[in-house]
Formats: structure tokens, sequence, C-alpha cells
């Protein structure tokens, strides 16, 4: 039993109830606050704070996600609480971009009331609709934005100050991905997955990782937009995380320049100088081989009204009126080691459980006192 009035804990309850005849997922460690599973007879339980859905068909690895926030998204948990317009979704993902009329006639509905949900998951940005020349008239043609969605109950956002706010996104807790092997995921308890499998990268036990690698390609995280929470203009967007290059083995000397962007906007590239296993990290498990990557260095990348900085070294001239903020929901941060680039020797990003910081990816937003 959930206690308390908090209408998005209802609408989550709503949502599991319907999408259990979907495809459901609780994973994640455990952390501090609950969420809402069921469990293998059936029954509704509380778990872990990452409920991840997929609808439909399993996503490649250029599937679509998004990351839902029960407090900030209740819309989105609205337009999924009704069972038609999951089937609807389902639909969509199994058939591609479909007309109205069929959706009606394969769900065995009214036309109307498939018009009426398929505007509502409109409204949810859930779901593009098209309009197209046919035999008679126009016809409107509806498809499925993503491929999942996560919904994430952020225990670890906190308010440092009154002029900082800070959130700590986990590390296997991106939304799209592009990797190539040599690639591989760990948490704090083994393997996820398979090593050296991009594949691997879409398991559900990602949520765990606590250690990820790739020679090249990217993983993308999304992050709150808690920019209007600041109460005033930002100062500074800040981006802390442990890192160091990937190779077979270790080499202190092997140098990798990983590049960082938000919202689609390149930062800098900052070149690691090597994969570091001459000694265990301070928080890197016993079973993990000494022979494997252990700890990297803390690196933070921070966007000012002046430009962008490694460390407070300047990189490049993108400041945060190139971030244009206001006009985001949310704020998508990709590290990325580009084929191309000079030196491509691949990134280990270490997380909690892993290393010598013990901390996620961590996304500042800083004001003047």
């Amino acid at each position: 039993m959930i206690g308390g009035g908090n209408s998005a804990w209802r609408a989550v309850v709503h949502l599991a109830s319907h999408v259990r005849k979907v495809r459901m997922f609780v994973c994640g460690p455990a952390l501090a606050q609950p969420v809402i599973g069921f469990d293998r007879c059936g029954s509704l339980r509380l778990s872990h704070p990452v409920i991840r859905i997929g609808i439909g068909r399993r996503s490649g690895m250029n599937g679509k996600f998004i990351v839902v926030d029960p407090e900030k998204d209740f819309g989105i948990l609205k337009a999924l609480s009704s069972p038609t317009r999951v089937n609807i979704l389902k639909l969509l993902r199994t058939s591609g971009p479909t007309n109205v009329n069929v959706i009606a006639e394969r769900l065995g509905l009214p036309q109307s009331s498939v018009s009426t949900n398929v505007r509502l998951l409109e409204e949810a940005g859930l779901v593009e609709t098209e309009s197209r020349n046919a035999r008679r008239g126009t016809q409107k043609l509806c498809r499925a934005i993503y491929d999942e969605l996560i919904v994430v109950f952020r225990d670890e956002q906190e308010a440092t100050g009154d002029d900082v706010i800070d959130v700590a996104m986990p590390v296997g807790l991106y939304s799209h991905c592009e990797v190539r092997a040599p690639c591989g995921l760990c948490s704090p308890e083994g393997v996820v997955g398979l090593l050296d499998v991009p594949s691997s990268f879409l398991e559900p036990d990602r949520m765990k990782a606590a250690l990820l690698w790739f020679t090249n390609g990217f993983v993308e995280y999304q992050f709150p937009n808690n920019a209007k929470l600041v109460g005033s203009e930002l100062d500074a967007v800040e981006v802390s995380m442990e890192l160091s290059s990937e190779v077979p083995g270790t080499s202190p000397d092997w140098p990798s320049d990983i590049s960082v962007s938000i919202n689609g906007c390149p930062l800098g590239a900052w070149t690691s100088p090597g994969d570091y296993g001459d000694k265990r990290g301070l928080y890197t498990p016993r079973w993990w081989a000494l022979r494997g990557s252990q700890y990297g260095m803390l690196k933070t990348w921070s966007v000012t009204r002046m430009g962008s900085f490694v460390d407070g070294l300047r990189i490049s001239d993108v400041t945060l009126a190139d971030l244009d903020l206001t006009q985001h929901r949310s704020i998508r941060l990709r590290i990325e080691v580009k084929e191309e680039a000079r030196h491509p020797g691949g990134v280990n990003i270490f997380g909690r459980g892993f290393g010598n910081y013990d901390q996620n990816i961590l996304l500042r937003l800083r004001r003047s006192a």
C-alpha cells in the first residue's frame, strides 16, 4: 500500500498496472527511493528507483529513449495511464507509421476514440502525426517517437546551496548510445551482458553499471533542465566525471581525445594521457582483475558566459548563450571518442563503485551569490 496523496505516485501505479501487458523492467542499484514494479506472481511491489519500459519490439542500437521525471513529466505518465493509449504505442512500434483508420480497425475501436487518444499522445510528446494525400482526401499517419521510456525517481538530485543545483547521473543510465568494440560494462557485482558486444549496451542491467568503456562512439545522458530552479541567470554549467583512455590491458601512455557536448553543442575535447592499471582503484571491487582499467582522472568541463573550460583551461568559445537552455526541457550530455580524432584512444567512464572518486557523472548548475 502506498500512502500519501502524491498524484505522480498514483499515476505511476496506474501506469504500472497497464504496462505489465507490454514489457517492463525494474532495474538499477538498490537506492533509497522506491518505485513501482511487479513480482513473479504479478503482485504490485516497491522496488528500485528506475522503471524501464520497452514498447513493442526491442530497440536497436539507434533506438530512442526518454527519461521521465514523475514530478515534472506528469503529462507523459497521464498519457500512459490508459490501456488504449499503451496499445496504440505498441501497435505503432511493431507496425511503424500507421493510418488512424488502420489503428482503429486493428484494435477494434471507433475511429473517433483512436483520434482522441492519438491527440493526447501527441500532446505528451510520445507520438508524431503527419497528413498525407490519399485516394480520397488526406490521411493522418501516426508514428511513435520513442522505443523506451525510463521513469526515474532522482534520489541523487539535491540542492547543495542557494546558488548551486547538482544532479548525479549513474554511469549506466544513458539515454542513447552508439559504441564500437572493444567495449563493455561492469557493475560492482560483475560484468553486464557480454564483453566486446555493442548490443550489450542495451541490456536492462546496464542501469547498474559503475564502469563502462568503448573504443569509439558515444554515450548520451539526459539530465533534467533545472535552470529555472536556480531563480536567476546562470553563471556556469559544470560537468564532473572520472575518465581514462581505453586500451586492451592498460597503459599509462595511451592518449585519447575525449569530447563533450551539451544539447548538440560541442564544448571541446580533453586528451587523456592513458589507461591506468598500476594499482587498484580506491573503490574498484576486488573481483576486477588488476590487468583491467583501475581508475581515471577527475575532470570538470565548465561553460560560462566567457567560454568553455576543462579544469579552468579554456578549450573553446562556446558560451552559456550558445547552449540556449531556456529552449530545452532537458540537458543532453554526450561523451564521445571520434573515429577521426587525432588520438582515438577510447574511453573508460568510472562511476560509484569503481575508480578513485566514487561518484557518478555530476551536472552542476551555478549562479553567483
